[in-house]
């Protein structure tokens, strides 16, 4: 699932007639439930955090719950196997 902007996102859903849905997130298993139900239904959406959230949480943190690989898929992962 490739990230693009949100300019040309909505530029395509204009003219595809659609609309993208938009989640608030928490932690990394939400994400990879919104993400792979995207994917399989080839969807794009929208990653949103609280105001709360980013509050609490560090910046560095957030980036890393949208752009780490999941644990769960190990053989598209950067991560090695006995991590």
């Amino acid at each position: 699932m490739p990230m693009v902007n949100s300019k040309e996102m909505f530029k395509k859903a204009y003219e595809g007639g659609y609309a993208i849905g938009a989640f608030n997130v928490n932690n990394m298993e939400i994400i990879q439930g919104i993400t792979e139900g995207a994917k399989m239904e080839n969807a794009p959406l929208i990653l949103q955090v609280s105001a709360g959230a980013r509050k609490y949480a560090k910046h560095v943190y957030l980036c890393l719950l949208y752009t780490s690989p999941s644990p769960r898929d190990r053989q598209k992962s950067r991560m090695p196997s006995s991590a």
